[in-house]
C-alpha cells in the first residue's frame, strides 16, 4: 500500500494517507525501540494527532496502527513513570488522559489493528476504538493492579461496555493477558485474522466504511456513542436527533438521487 503523505507528530506519531484510499487515515504509533510504551511526549503527541484528525473534514474513518513488528502497544512508559515524583505525576496526568480521550473522542469511525502486545494502556487505546481487528499474534489485557494502580485510560468504564461488568471485573482483577482466540471468543476484540494481516485488514474495512456518507458516519458514530446506556426511550431521542442532523443534509439528497439514478453517489459531505 503506497504512502502518499505523512505528517508526523512528535517523535512518536504519525498520520498517513495512502493511495486509493484518500478519506482513511491511518494514525500510527510509532515508537518501535520501547514497543510503544507511552511517554509523556508520545501522549502529547497522539492527543495533538487526534485534534488535527478531528477538524479534518476528508477524514471519515481512522485507522489506528503500530509500527513495531511484535507490539502494537504495552501500555505507559513505566521507566519514565518510576522517574516521577509524586508531584510530577500528578501533573502528568491530564497530558496522560489527553491522549486517551484525543482516540475515544475522535468523530469519525475509527478502529485499532492490533497484533503483539497490547497491555494496559496500549489496550485501552484499542478499546476506545469502534472496532478492534486483531491478528493471531495478539495479546492483550488490563495488568495495572499488578504494579499497584488501575487501568486510568479508560479501561474500567470501556470494558465492561463491552464484555460485561463480572468478565471485565474477572480481567482486571486477575491482571491476567488474554491471547487471540479467548480475546475474540470473550469480545475483547471484534474480528481476529492470521498473523501479519491486522493492518491489511482494518485499513481495508476502513476503505469500506468510507464508502459511505462522512455526514451519516458521524451522526451514526454520535447516536451510537451517546445512546449507549440509556433506557430504550432516551435513546430514541438520542438516534431521532441524530436523524434530524442529517436528514436535510448535502449527503442525503445526493444518496438518495445516486440510489435512484443507479450510480455511485459523489458525496459532498455536508
Amino acid at each position: 500500500m503506497t504512502v502518499t503523505s505523512e505528517q508526523r507528530f512528535g517523535e512518536f506519531v504519525a498520520v498517513r494517507r495512502h493511495a486509493g484510499q484518500e478519506h482513511v487515515a491511518e494514525l500510527v504509533l510509532d515508537r518501535p525501540k520501547a514497543m510503544n510504551a507511552v511517554s509523556t511526549d508520545m501522549a502529547r503527541s497522539i492527543a495533538a494527532a487526534c485534534e488535527a484528525l478531528g477538524a479534518d473534514p476528508g477524514v471519515r474513518v481512522t485507522v489506528l496502527t503500530s509500527s513495531h513488528e511484535r507490539a502494537f502497544c504495552v501500555g505507559a512508559d513505566l521507566k519514565e513513570r518510576n522517574s516521577f515524583t509524586d508531584a510530577e505525576l500528578v501533573c502528568q496526568r491530564p497530558t496522560a488522559r489527553a491522549a486517551y480521550t484525543g482516540v475515544l473522542e475522535l468523530p469519525m469511525p475509527t478502529i485499532a489493528a492490533v497484533h503483539g502486545f497490547a497491555l494496559g494502556g496500549g489496550f485501552e487505546l484499542a478499546l476506545a476504538c469502534d472496532v478492534i481487528v486483531a491478528d493471531a499474534t495478539a495479546v492483550v489485557g488490563l495488568p495495572e493492579v499488578s504494579v499497584g494502580v488501575i487501568p486510568g485510560g479508560g479501561g474500567t468504564q470501556l470494558l465492561p461496555r463491552r464484555v460485561g461488568a463480572a468478565r471485565a471485573a474477572e480481567l482486571v482483577f486477575t491482571a491476567r493477558r488474554v491471547e487471540a482466540a479467548e480475546a475474540r471468543e470473550l469480545g475483547l476484540v471484534d474480528e481476529l485474522v492470521e498473523a501479519g494481516r491486522d493492518r491489511e485488514e482494518a485499513l481495508a474495512l476502513g476503505a469500506r466504511m468510507a464508502a459511505n456518507s462522512p455526514v451519516g458516519l458521524r451522526a451514526a458514530k454520535k447516536a451510537l456513542r451517546l445512546g449507549h446506556g440509556l433506557d430504550l426511550r432516551a435513546g430514541l431521542e438520542v438516534e431521532d436527533a441524530a436523524w434530524r442532523s442529517v436528514a436535510f443534509s448535502g449527503d442525503r439528497a445526493e444518496g438518495v438521487a445516486a440510489f435512484n439514478e443507479k450510480r455511485s453517489p459523489q458525496w459532498p459531505g455536508e
